[in-house]
């Protein structure tokens, strides 16, 4: 792998040298290092490009990272990793994304993952997506995850993007079988002209299932941002779908929440609160030493925690 891929293997996924287990690393559309594990066993498609993931049933708290890395301006990357989770595992999935733009051109990843979770599973899929580099053209990262929650399994998606990505569009999708929970966290954060839309449709479709999908985002500068979650309940269910933004400048955001409720037992809540940040936090926070511009960081990096 070259430098700036270790550079980016760094921001997005805690590289210090190497990878300990199973592990993909994608670098510019090709495989720069794969290795598979005992219980996890990763194989190239051959019809399109991309891996799947086998995870052996009853696997107990193993990791795999497949981080993808575009280095520089002119590339426009498209993958497809499908992961199999056996039944009765616990896996950590680490699937960052960095892009590094260095021309007039655009670097572009975009990556669509699905998850087959299998009964009684256990699921924690860490994305973290970043753009770096001095090149004018846009830094752009489109990522897809569609899953399908067995019975009694549980995913945990945690997505991070705090900065440099000109334009992303995420969109989530989820099926939930019988008393499987899903756990969504999104944090985000725009500047500049930047752009991002995040699309989360979950369906509720198993009895006694559940999904909390919780968004925060601060947008500066002229940046744009756009949250849309559609929960549908069709059996005894609950779901829960939040949206908090902090908006600086002359930012935009907009929330955009659908629930659908096709039974009588789904309980189904949205959330959403768009402001500034107050005053007076600012004003309490200065009043310990911190300058204005100080305070307002202090103040979005608690947020986004």
């Amino acid at each position: 792998m070259n430098a700036i891929t270790e550079k980016l293997l760094g921001l997005i996924s805690d590289f210090t040298g190497s990878f300990k287990g199973a592990y993909n690393i994608r670098e510019d559309g090709s495989c720069a290092g794969r290795q598979s594990s005992e219980n996890i066993v990763i194989t190239p498609k051959t019809d399109k490009p991309g891996i799947d993931i086998h995870v052996a049933p009853g696997t107990a708290e193993e990791t795999v990272y497949i981080p993808a890395c575009v280095t520089h301006s002119d590339v426009e990357d498209l993958v497809y990793n499908d992961f199999y989770i056996g039944e009765g595992a616990d896996v950590t999935i680490v699937a960052g994304c960095g892009v590094h733009a260095d021309g007039e051109e655009a670097a572009t990843h975009n990556g669509i993952h699905s998850f087959m979770i299998g009964k009684g599973a256990k699921v924690r899929y860490l994305e973290r997506h970043i753009g770096i580099g001095e090149g004018t053209g846009k830094r752009i990262i489109n990522p897809v995850t569609e899953a399908h929650l067995g019975e009694d399994s549980y995913m945990e998606m945690d997505t991070t993007q705090i900065e440099g990505v000109d334009s992303t569009d995420r969109r989530t999708s989820a099926t939930l079988a019988a008393r499987a929970h899903l756990v969504i966290r999104e944090k985000l954060m725009t500047h500049g002209s930047q752009a991002a839309a995040t699309d989360f449709v979950v369906n509720l479709s198993g009895e006694d299932c559940s999904a909390d999908v919780v968004s925060r985002s601060v947008a500066k500068g002229t940046s744009r941002q756009v949250f849309r979650s559609q929960l549908s309940g069709n059996t005894r269910c609950s779901g829960h779908s939040e949206c908090d933004a902090i908006i600086m400048d002359r930012a935009s955001v907009s929330a955009i929440p659908e629930l659908t409720a096709n039974h009588l037992d789904a309980a189904l809540i949205h959330e959403a609160a768009i402001g500034k940040i107050a005053g007076e936090q600012l004003i309490k926070l200065m009043t310990l030493g911190l300058s204005e511009q100080e305070a307002e960081r202090k103040i979005i990096e608690g947020f986004l925690k």
